[in-house]
């Protein structure tokens, strides 16, 4: 590993520039030798209470002069190699180095440190924990090497070196893009948490309840980072759908009270959001999904006060960071057949003017109480087939002796009524016709719903029933409605929604790189779970933005995948 320059402070050095690699400073090399002569040819000479000059060459760590941004480092630090251009006097290094941790609130302590002169070299001063363990993955450090300290000779560095830094806890993210990573321009994406009421945990159809300490974990990592800007929530954080047939969805409460009863179950997991709310150093932002499209924002900033929010229609949303209008983030399930929402099939039906649920919350309620997983995606036929028939559900579907019963149980988005899974399914009627008591004309209305819902390139109900069905499908409507949609100027674009980590890469229009990621998910039982997106945008223009695909562990972080695009702006 090359040997990382210190920046010296202001007022040790001329000009406070960069010291130690011969040719890394020669303009100014050139021009104290310059003036040395001239001093020389003068006759003039250096007072004798002047402090030799020893220099600092070289530190194994990269620093930063300023507290408010230290210097990232991207790999596990456990000794930190001091290079000095003389060789040391032993009996000064005694209190020569001093490493404090920082805390948020600025406040320091000191590190109880081990400081030896390098047997091999006596010019390098090596700096560890006296118990050898590493330093502390996420936290900031001070280090101040003393004046007081001499080389054999006696002479000092002049004045006391301060550089602030720290051991980045995304040590997966170290590469070309982020080694000399110093300020925060990290975009932390993360998708389909789920959270549930104490009856989902408890009952066991709940899909989020053995992750939830790696979570917390997670957003503490996420706090403490200095190289995040923004952590943004795609969709699904809060879970209204997942209940079975017979169960009441909200538990009997109002709206805001059952999401309130979810914020208290899962207490720890919204203090974390909160304290990284609070701390104001990264910018947190939620992002509607479909299992949380009627959380309003007065409930979201009820329990997550200051928290941004991305809302662009009803029960949707979707997030460019400022500056990135390139980047692209939302749910998914806007172009989703069965998870978009529907303010048009049971208008008449419900006893609330904006109410939005679309087929997928009474798919979603049957296969909580049939599969036991919340998801009966067979259960659905192709709608495009007329006319649908019973037979068609029956084949798919075991759930003989309750087909008519009136079970399913919603007390939700104004649905006062409860239902049988056979008010789904189209029936003839006396008169030979085919009727359905819900969501009638679903097929022949989802172009108006597509207008409603901002979908910016149509798709066919076929389309979007493939959308609901196939998880390629979802994916590549990143391509359909941004890639190949000659007004859209997006590059990268983020999905959560099918629960699959994904990241492809493809063109655009243009011919442009672009990039497609789906953030996956946190729930207890996907095959690949707590998994995250990470946007590294470039240092300069011209660099390559960065995309990776993490998986997280309490006892490390996974790469799973990672592509590159050049944005010129």
């Amino acid at each position: 590993m090359t040997p990382a320059i210190l920046t010296v402070p202001t007022g040790t050095y001329p000009d406070s520039r960069k010291v130690g690699h011969i040719g890394g400073n020669m303009k100014t090399s050139a021009l104290l030798l310059l003036l040395l002569s001239i001093i020389t040819l003068s006759g003039c000479s250096s007072s004798s209470t002047d402090t030799p000059a020893m220099k600092v060459v070289s530190t194994s760590v990269t620093v930063s002069s300023k507290a408010e941004t230290p210097a990232v480092n991207n790999s596990e630090i456990r000794t930190i190699a001091l290079t000095f251009s003389e060789k040391l006097d032993a009996n000064s290094i005694a209190d020569g180095v001093k490493l404090y941790k920082v805390n948020a609130a600025g406040d320091m302590t000191s590190e109880n440190c081990l400081i030896n002169i390098d047997p091999a070299a006596p010019n390098i001063l090596n700096v560890s924990k006296k118990d050898g363990t590493r330093l502390t993955l996420g936290e900031k450090y001070k280090l101040v090497i003393s004046s007081k300290m001499k080389s054999g000779s006696g002479a000092t560095i002049g004045n006391d070196f301060v550089g602030y830094f720290s051991a980045n806890y995304l040590t997966n993210l170290a590469g070309a893009a982020t080694a000399e990573l110093s300020a925060r321009s990290i975009i932390i994406c993360i998708s389909d948490i789920h959270l549930g009421d104490k009856r989902s945990i408890d009952g066991g159809y709940g899909w989020f309840n053995k992750n939830r300490e790696a979570l917390v974990s997670f957003l503490t990592q996420v706090r403490v980072a200095p190289n995040v800007r923004e952590l943004v929530i795609a969709g699904d954080m809060f879970d209204e759908w997942l209940a079975p047939m017979a169960t009441d969805t909200l538990n009997g409460l109002t709206q805001s009270g059952f999401v309130d009863s979810i914020a208290t179950e899962n207490q720890a997991i919204i203090d974390a959001f909160n304290s990284i709310i609070k701390e104001g150093k990264i910018k947190v932002t939620y992002v509607t999904g479909n299992h949380d499209m009627q959380v309003t924002s007065v409930d979201v900033q009820r329990i997550l006060p200051g928290i941004s929010e991305a809302r662009d229609a009803q029960g949707l949303g979707a997030y460019s960071p400022l500056d990135h209008p390139e980047i692209l983030i939302e749910h998914g399930h806007r172009y989703d057949f069965y998870n978009a929402p529907d303010p048009i099939s049971n208008s008449t039906i419900t006893t609330y003017k904006d109410a939005i649920l679309p087929l997928g919350f009474f798919v979603t309620k049957i296969g909580a109480s049939i599969l036991g997983i919340g998801s009966a995606a067979g259960f659905v036929p192709d709608p495009t087939i007329a006319p649908w028939s019973e037979n068609q559900y029956m084949a798919q579907l075991p759930v003989t002796g309750i087909f008519n019963s009136k079970i399913i149980n919603t007390g939700i988005d104004g649905y006062t009524d409860v239902y049988s899974v056979s008010d789904l399914i189209p029936h003839k009627t006396p008169d030979g016709s085919f009727d359905v008591t819900l969501y009638k004309g679903v097929v022949s209305t989802w172009p108006l719903r597509q207008m409603k819902n901002k979908v910016p390139v149509k798709i066919t109900p076929t389309d979007a029933i493939k959308v609901g069905l196939i998880m390629a499908d979802l994916d590549a409507q990143a391509t359909t409605q941004y890639f190949q949609n000659a007004d859209s100027v997006k590059r990268i674009v983020v999905f959560g929604h099918s629960h699959i980590p994904l990241m492809l890469a493809a063109t655009n229009t243009k011919l442009e790189q672009t990039i497609y990621a789906n953030s996956g998910t946190w729930i207890d039982n996907a095959t690949t779970s707590m998994t995250f997106v990470a946007i590294i945008p470039p240092q300069t223009n011209g660099s390559a933005t960065d995309v990776k695909l993490y998986q997280y562990s309490q006892t490390g972080i996974t790469a799973l995948d990672s592509k590159s695009v050049t944005i010129l702006k």
